[in-house]
């Protein structure tokens, strides 16, 4: 039990966990995430969009992520919108295709109906096993799309399947999304850098 003589403790503990994770993510995942941020920069540039999807708190990050693209994270940016969808958002939708053709497919359909060859996928997981992710990259592979996943503990099969993949190593589901959302800010800072406007 945390009570008020040990939350100190507590809290400094979880801080500690916090940055060791980051820390192994800075010595173990930049090369990784460096090719993440250029092909997410090259499906902005082809003119294509950018589909997220998750479960979960990682549902709540693909919407959060949606939302810094399109509008933007600095408040002082003057740049266009980039174009990105988090599939996660629609309840009619995801509960129609549970309902008609499984939980599995909820992702997997939208892309069928709106994924374009050249088009991104970017997968939010904590472990990358969940069996509706790895249906949306099938058929975003099936369509040529562009398939990156931001991961963690083992990757999973979404890690084997990604073109680029980003495996945060930490066992923690919390530390692991709390490193996500480090991730995902980092990514719109040097997104809204290389598209910002020019200034002649």
């Amino acid at each position: 039990m945390v009570d008020s003589s040990s939350f100190v403790d507590y809290l400094t503990a979880r801080a500690q966990e916090n940055y060791a994770v980051k820390q192994a993510f800075i010595e173990q995942c930049l090369d990784e995430f460096a090719a993440l941020t250029d092909m997410l920069t090259a499906v902005f540039e082809s003119g294509r969009r950018l589909y997220i999807c998750g479960n979960g708190g990682s549902a709540g990050d693909a919407q959060h992520l949606a939302t810094e693209l399109v509008v933007r994270l600095d408040a002082t940016q003057k740049r266009d919108p980039l174009p990105a969808i988090a599939l996660t958002t629609d309840t009619s939708i995801l509960t129609a295709t549970a309902n008609d053709f499984g939980f599995d497919y909820i992702f997997s359909r939208q892309l069928e109906a709106l994924g374009r060859p050249g088009d991104g996928l970017l997968v939010l997981s904590t472990s990358g096993v969940s069996s509706n992710l790895v249906h949306a990259v099938n058929t975003a592979h099936d369509l040529k799309m562009r398939v990156m996943g931001l991961l963690g503990k083992t990757g999973g099969e979404a890690a084997e399947l990604a073109d680029i993949a980003v495996v945060i190593p930490a066992e923690s589901t919390q530390r692991i999304q709390e490193t996500h959302l480090f991730c995902l800010h980092i990514l719109c800072e040097i997104l809204e850098e290389r598209f910002a406007p020019s200034e002649d």
